[in-house]
């Protein structure tokens, strides 16, 4: 990318990563400040243990993002679903999103779409979760 001037990079990831040690991040969390009281207690370390190498591959990817010189921006995604795109989603930077276990694969790529012209969005981590049910 850098060799040929494209300068915005937008990839996946996953909400658990934010707690996965790597080599660039050895000493990560303990826990997201975006994650309500079940996965803190239960639903990540379930996680972490059912997709170890998974994760572990994803931390590794975020850090060769984050140290690539590049205007780089991470999303991390619950469970991705084939619904519609809604355009309706939440998201919050730095953190996953409290109680978001789905989205819509074609929601996520309306999101990083969007992002590309979000300066605020370059190197940041950004949790993205559905809108959830309507009451």
């Amino acid at each position: 990318m850098q060799a040929t001037g494209v300068r915005r990079l937008v990839v996946v990831s996953a909400p658990p990563v934010a707690t996965v040690p790597s080599p660039g991040r050895p000493h990560p969390p303990r826990h997201d400040p975006g994650d309500g009281f079940f996965m803190r207690h239960l639903g990540s370390r379930l996680a972490r243990t059912l997709f170890a190498a998974h994760y572990a591959d994803l931390a590794l990817t975020e850090d060769i993002v984050r140290a690539s010189g590049l205007d780089w921006t991470i999303s991390r995604p619950p469970q991705l679903t084939d619904e519609p795109l809604t355009g309706h989603y939440r998201t919050a930077y730095g953190r996953n999103i409290r109680g978001g276990s789905k989205v819509a694969r074609a929601d996520v790529a309306h999101h990083m779409l969007r992002v590309l012209d979000e300066p605020a969005s370059i190197g940041q981590t950004v949790g993205i979760a559905g809108r959830g049910p309507r009451r």
